[in-house]
């Protein structure tokens, strides 16, 4: 597949308002994409894409991300089995950012660490700099064994 040309952002108005997708990229040719569970709205993790990663998911209709830490493309749950399929994608309104609702595959953990959410913690407001901030878990246990599922010693 060839690196897709989105639509050049028009000037603000056509941007905010408009009918054509123009997807506002960062300078590292990223863009932010939120995951939510298209049944309960559940927020499941928060990713980046590059074009690439963006044309596969518009055109498979399955969630791909650039992992930052591994420098490459990346299919949700090509290893787990944990893959997400598209239901609606959105964008803000400056479009720079991604809203996609998906329908959690597989087990349903979009963790790499087992979790059904990448926000399994909870960090406390109400606190000054100098308290120790205690993050609080919000998900009883991991879904799945990550050093099973990825090998990992």
């Amino acid at each position: 597949m060839s690196t897709p040309v989105f639509a050049p952002p028009g000037d603000k108005h056509e941007l905010e308002t408009g009918v054509l997708f123009s997807p506002r990229f960062d300078k590292d040719g990223l863009l932010p994409a939120i995951a939510t569970d298209a049944r309960t709205n559940d927020v499941l993790m928060m990713a980046w894409m590059n074009e690439q990663a963006l044309a596969l998911t518009i055109e498979t209709g399955i969630a791909h991300y650039w992992s930052r830490s591994r420098n490459q493309l990346w299919k949700k749950g090509e290893t787990s089995g944990n893959t997400q399929k598209i239901i609606e994608l959105r964008t803000d309104c400056d479009q720079d950012v991604l809203l996609m609702k998906v329908e959690p595959q597989g087990i349903g953990a979009a963790c790499h660490m087992g979790y059904k959410s990448c926000f399994f913690r909870i960090l406390p407001t109400g606190k000054t700099p100098d308290d120790k901030l205690e993050l609080e878990m919000c998900e009883d246990a991991p879904m799945f064994d990550p050093k099973e599922v990825y090998g990992k010693k």
